[in-house]
């Protein structure tokens, strides 16, 4: 079994754990926009902030990756230290 779908499922899965009872809601909206940040950043980071070597990696065009790093305040350059 791939390591990155092992670790998104025992995650999701101990999130219903943590909501003792209580209903979830919008895990997909939620689920993607917890992933999302990290990912743009430890691509970033691994691109040397370079727009279009992420976009590549991304697979998404370099306008739409300037949109996802605007939307969570990342269009200055990432750095270790605004990461962990």
């Amino acid at each position: 079994m791939d390591l990155l779908q092992t670790s998104v499922r025992k995650t999701i899965s101990d999130y219903f754990v943590n909501l003792e009872g209580t209903d979830a809601n919008n895990i997909y909206d939620l689920l993607l926009n917890k992933v999302e940040l990290p990912m743009l950043e430890t691509v970033m980071l691994h691109a040397n902030n370079n727009q279009s070597k992420a976009a590549k990696w991304l697979g998404l065009s370099r306008n739409t990756l300037r949109k996802l790093l605007e939307k969570h305040n990342l269009d200055q350059k990432v750095t270790k230290e605004t990461t962990y």
